[in-house]
């Protein structure tokens, strides 16, 4: 995990808190969003990804209330002081290090599998 918070604080410019916040967040979204067993499979090759996905608050009563989906993530992280520029730089490498994790096929099938997120990709 602590590599991962390390590329992404450094890519966005952006503080290894936010960055480890922003990871909980965008992995929480997967699992409730795209196809189960493929984000299972990314999550379980990220060291602490489970405790990242637990301390983010990601239990799925916000993002109910907001509409939930990409609408919904977005918000969340918008609310971290994240622009869009920053949370497409976020989404990139954390793709880019799950496509290292698990492989391009898996990976792809994750991106494809979740609505809207392919824009991001």
């Amino acid at each position: 995990m602590d590599e991962l918070i390390g590329r992404l604080a450094a890519q966005a410019g952006i503080q290894n808190a936010v960055a480890e916040k922003t990871i909980g967040i965008i992995l929480g979204f997967l699992r409730s969003e795209g196809p189960s067993d493929k984000v299972q499979a990314l999550i379980d090759n990220i060291p602490g990804a489970e405790a990242a996905i637990a301390s983010s608050g990601n239990s799925g009563g916000l993002g109910r209330l907001m509409g939930g989906g990409l609408m919904a993530l977005g918000a969340r992280l918008m609310a971290l002081g994240l622009g869009m520029a920053e949370i497409q730089t976020i989404a990139r490498e954390l793709f880019r290090f799950g496509r290292d994790k698990i492989g391009a096929d898996q990976m792809g099938e994750i991106v494809a599998g979740t609505p809207g997120l392919s824009q991001f990709a």
